[in-house]
Order: C-alpha cells, then sequence, then structure tokens
C-alpha cells in the first residue's frame, strides 16, 4: 500500500543468507546476535524475542534493466535460494541472495495487460507466483516469466466497494502458503465496511486437483490501533504466523510490530456478516514480538521524522532459515518512490 500522509495508512533454508553485506550498520553486525540461558536474545536486541543483525540501503535509489528498484510491498524465498522481491507497481525482481542485488525482473499485468497494485506474493512448489493485487482485489498465479495460469475466487464482502465492502487500496496484501502448501492464507489490510470491532478478516483457501485453490475458513484478527494495518504474515513450520502491524503518522513517522498469532483456534468468520465484536466470536489469539522502534538504529538515517530512524514503511517480511533456534527473518520497506523514504532491507533473528 502506498504511503497515507495522516494517520491509517515456508520457511526456506538460505546457506549464504549470513553472508550479506550491509550498506550501513557495524562492520560486524552479522556475528552479533548472541542467546542467554533463558533462550532471549541479548545483544543488538528489539526485545526478548527479537534482535536485528543489520540492515542494507544498498537497492535504494537504484534502477535496474530501465526499472526502478524499490516500491517492494512483498517477498519470498524462490526455489533456488534467490530472494523474490515483488514491487507494488507490477514488476517482479529476483535478487541475489548474498548481495541483493537485482538478477531479473518480470513485468506483471492482468488479463486485460493492465497494471496491478501488486501486495502480496508466495512462491508454490512447482516455481509459480501467487500475487495478489489490491485493486479488486485479487490472487493470481503467474509464471516466472509473468503468464498468468490462474485466477483465484475472492469471497463477494471483500471485493472493493460497490461491488463489495472492502475500501479501495485497504485489500489483500499479506499472503503466505501453511505448513505442508495445502492451505493459503491472504490477510486484508484494514477492516471491511460493516466490521465495526476493528478486526480485519484473513481469508483462506485449499488445493484443489490441478493445483486450483477453493475458498475455505475466513478468521478475524484485531490490529492495536484504528491506524495499524497488516501489511504481511508469513507461515511458521507449526501452523503460527508472524504478523506485522504497520501504520504511519504524518509529522511522527512509521509504527511497525511484529506479532506472534495462532489461527488455529479461532472462529470461522465466512458466514458471519459483520464483525461487531459480537460474543463467541474467537479472534486470532496474538502476542508482541517486538516493536521495531525499539531496535538499535544501528547508525542508521531517515530522511522523515521517525520515532527511529531504523524505521521507515515496512511492508515486506520473509522467512529465509533457522539458526541456533532462532528464525532468521527478512523485511523490506516500500519507499513509494518517495524521496524522503528509503528501501531498506532489515535482518532480524526472532524466537517463538
Amino acid at each position: 500500500m502506498r504511503l497515507r500522509t495522516v494517520l491509517a495508512t515456508t520457511t526456506a533454508g538460505l546457506a549464504a543468507a549470513t553472508c550479506l553485506t550491509a550498506a550501513a550498520g557495524p562492520a560486524n553486525a552479522s556475528n552479533s546476535v548472541t542467546a542467554n540461558a533463558g533462550n532471549t536474545l541479548t545483544t543488538n536486541a528489539c526485545s526478548p524475542s527479537v534482535s536485528i543483525d543489520r540492515f542494507s540501503d544498498a537497492l535504494d535509489k537504484t534502477t535496474y534493466d530501465g526499472t526502478f528498484v524499490g516500491n517492494f510491498s512483498a517477498l519470498a524465498v524462490d526455489k533456488d535460494g534467490s530472494i523474490a522481491a515483488l514491487e507494488d507497481r507490477s514488476s517482479l525482481f529476483d535478487l541475489n541472495a548474498k548481495t541483493l542485488q537485482p538478477k531479473r525482473v518480470v513485468p506483471l499485468a492482468d488479463e486485460n495487460g493492465a497494471a496491478l497494485d501488486s501486495e502480496g506474493l508466495a512462491i508454490d512448489r512447482d516455481g509459480t507466483r501467487l500475487i495478489t493485487s489490491e485493486t479488486e482485489p485479487s490472487i493470481r498465479r503467474y509464471s516466472a516469466d509473468g503468464k498468468i495460469l490462474d485466477r483465484l475466487p475472492v469471497p463477494s464482502s471483500l471485493l472493493v466497494a460497490p461491488a463489495g465492502r472492502a475500501v479501495s487500496n485497504q485489500t489483500f496484501e499479506g499472503l503466505t502458503l501453511l505448513p505442508g502448501g495445502h492451505t493459503l492464507l491472504a490477510s486484508m489490510e484494514y477492516p471491511i465496511a460493516g466490521d465495526t470491532s476493528g478486526a480485519v478478516r484473513f481469508q483462506t483457501w485449499t488445493r484443489t486437483k490441478g493445483d486450483h485453490f477453493k475458498l475455505a475458513a475466513q478468521y478475524a484478527y484485531k490490529p492495536d490501533a484504528s491506524f495499524l494495518g497488516v501489511p504481511e504474515v508469513q507461515a511458521l513450520p507449526d501452523g503460527r504466523l508472524l504478523v506485522l502491524e504497520r501504520g504511519f503518522t504524518s509529522g511522527v513517522g512509521n509504527t511497525v510490530r511484529l506479532y506472534l498469532a495462532d489461527p488455529r483456534h479461532a472462529t470461522n468468520t465466512s458466514g458471519i456478516d459483520t464483525l461487531t465484536g459480537q460474543p463467541g466470536v474467537h479472534l486470532i489469539k496474538k502476542t508482541l514480538l517486538a516493536d521495531i522502534a525499539d531496535c538499535p538504529t544501528l547508525g542508521a538515517t531517515a530522511k522523515q521524522p521517525q520515532p527511529n530512524p531504523l524505521l521507515d514503511n515496512i511492508e515486506g517480511m520473509v522467512i529465509t532459515g533457522k539458526e541456533k533456534g532462532a528464525y532468521k527473518v527478512l523485511l523490506v520497506s516500500d519507499d513509494n518512490q518517495n524521496a524522503v523514504q528509503t528501501t531498506r532491507f532489515y535482518y532480524l533473528r526472532v524466537r517463538v
């Protein structure tokens, strides 16, 4: 989602991930995370559960093959170990896992050749790309070279008004395949009209023959405040989720929080017309892992006011592996091709 100017706005191994070089931050940051006897992260800690190794601004305001490198809204680990980086202006980049330098860019479009507001990305077991667009919203399956192979059904209530009750530019942002690859989950960014409880809908699909997907259960997740949306979700091997909450306050900056969420005992809300906080509807349980504003700055600078100069408009997240009991999590910010924002990659260690 592009920057708002007011309030509002799986797992795969990467053996080379620890070799990535930061464009800023301590030179020895890749070796700066340790664990104490209580299994908590202690060095460069953002919280007892989350630590930051380093960050990189290497791709900020660069171009590749005539395409602006930025506007990143989602990340995924490809089958060859490279990083797939989706930008919300209809391009999908392949990035070198060691250097982050682009290796290829593929243009994306809808069935009529029109641009997408591409926000969510998951790479399926056959290497095809599942990609959301906020415009309708939609989820399409693309080949690695950008050809449309399939389009998934979307509940009518989640369509943008007047077809449904969703608000334009506030729809499918996060996308992830649950363990086993049989279930796909997409997160709405903000509530749909009528859902006065402030909860957002998480929609799932189950795999059918021919690697198609059909509509399945839906769950409700409530962000901390009305100006916080859900830009990304990532599934853990046990079925729990890492969830990002993100918002922007003009003159103050970004709020970005990382949560552990468990949808396994939540109410299926697909048959509930409006979520008003009614009793008996069990929301997805969540636990705060870290507020990114509490991370050490690592020498980062910001081009506009921020609670922590490390912060920017973080939208993308992917789990890149696990090491010494901690998940390696890569985040990226969407610079909106804006001079006062930065394309920044963040390397976290997360214990759950």
